[in-house]
C-alpha cells in the first residue's frame, strides 16, 4: 500500500499537540479502503482492546499460512493454481503485518536528539 506525501502530512496533523498523542492506525479499513485512525488518548478503551485482539489474530494466521505455504513449496508436485493461492495469502499476511508494524511503529516515542546521536560501538571493541 504505497503512502502519499499527503496522507503522512494528513496524519501527521492528527497528533494532539496539547498532550502529544499520535493517533492509531487501525488494523481495519473503510469500505472504500481508507485508513482508520483511532485518537491516541484511547489507550486501554474498548476500540483499542479490540484493535490489539484483531492484531494479534492477523499475525497469528500469517503464521498458519507461513507454515502452510512452506509445506505446498516443498510439493514438487503442486499445481499452479495452490501455488497461486498461497501466494496470494502470503501476500494478504504481508500486507497485515506492515500495517500492524506501522501502526506500533507510529505510537513509539521519538528518541531526544542526544539518544540517537551516541553512535553505537564497533563490534571489534564488544567481543574483546
Amino acid at each position: 500500500m504505497q503512502r502519499t506525501e499527503g496522507d503522512r502530512w494528513r496524519r501527521q496533523n492528527l497528533a494532539d499537540i496539547s498532550t502529544g498523542h499520535v493517533p492509531r492506525l487501525l488494523p481495519w479499513t473503510t469500505d472504500d479502503g481508507r485508513p482508520c485512525l483511532l485518537s491516541g488518548a484511547d489507550d486501554g478503551g474498548y476500540v483499542s482492546k479490540l484493535a490489539d485482539e484483531m492484531e494479534a489474530a492477523q499475525l497469528g494466521m500469517g503464521t498458519d499460512v507461513l507454515e502452510y505455504a512452506l509445506k505446498v513449496l516443498k510439493d514438487t508436485k503442486a499445481s499452479h493454481g495452490e501455488l497461486r493461492y498461497v501466494g496470494t495469502r502470503l501476500a494478504e499476511c504481508l500486507s497485515d503485518a506492515l500495517r500492524v508494524a506501522e501502526s506500533r511503529g507510529m505510537r513509539l516515542p521519538v528518541p531526544d536528539k542526544e539518544e540517537s546521536a551516541v553512535s553505537p560501538t564497533p563490534a571489534a571493541e564488544t567481543s574483546a
